[in-house]
């Protein structure tokens, strides 16, 4: 097997998924307001970038910026916005939800992955902030994700990497899950080494707070 990167970049344009490609992306996660951690594309933007570039091409399913717990309207909308953009064309769906007690919601994240399929499936880093990280892993591995983007916990990559390493073992030892965790890469730092992963997520251009905070993020935050 090559050991060579998968690369994704996460973008919120036309021209950085141009750019994206060019530099030898192999996907791009798309998304706009990237300084709140990036939210669901528009419809204009996704069909446009679906025009303009032959790579794949996933949407971020977030209604706003914050925590990761969402009202019914809230999720009445990433539902919707999941139907319209899997018709539309995207190869996969980029998610996270979270209750209030840190664990992943498993019931409505179940929701969202089945009205997604066939596309692919990658769950965010909603995870960073959730209470226990292998229980998580295990709800996601249990729900079916393709990947899971991941800091190990961390603000970048190198502070996280023994999480990571372990996070690759464990799901490794789940069949045709050897491949789940993936690195969401500070654009200024990180590495692979260590990790046993083989995928890199890049952003585009200057890093944002992304507020990811393992203390507030799955809470309430009140912006």
């Amino acid at each position: 097997m090559s050991d060579t990167p998968i690369l994704e970049i996460c973008i919120d344009s036309v021209a950085s998924a141009i750019a994206a490609e060019q530099g030898g992306a192999a996907r791009v996660e798309l998304c706009q307001n990237l300084f709140e951690g990036g939210t669901t594309p528009s419809v204009g933007t996704v069909y446009r970038t679906l025009e303009r570039v032959g790579i794949k091409v996933n949407a971020i399913i977030r209604p706003r910026g914050g925590d990761f717990l969402y009202s019914d309207d809230e999720f009445a909308v990433m539902q919707h916005d999941i139907v319209t953009l899997k018709g539309m064309g995207i190869n996969g769906v980029v998610i996270g939800m979270l209750n209030a007690d840190g664990t992943i919601d498993v019931e409505r994240s179940s929701r969202l992955i089945e009205l997604a399929r066939p596309l692919e499936v990658t769950y965010h880093r909603a995870f960073d902030v959730t209470a226990d990280p292998f229980r998580s892993l295990d709800d996601i591995i249990g729900l079916g994700a393709e990947r899971l983007l991941t800091s190990g916990q961390e603000p970048s990559v190198l502070e996280g990497v023994e999480l990571i390493a372990e996070l690759v073992r464990r799901a490794g030892d789940h069949v045709g899950a050897g491949r789940l965790v993936r690195l969401a890469r500070r654009a200024h730092g990180g590495g692979r080494r260590g990790t046993g992963h083989r995928g890199v997520h890049r952003l585009a251009g200057r890093e944002p707070d992304r507020g990811y905070s393992r203390q507030s993020s799955h809470r309430n935050s009140g912006d």
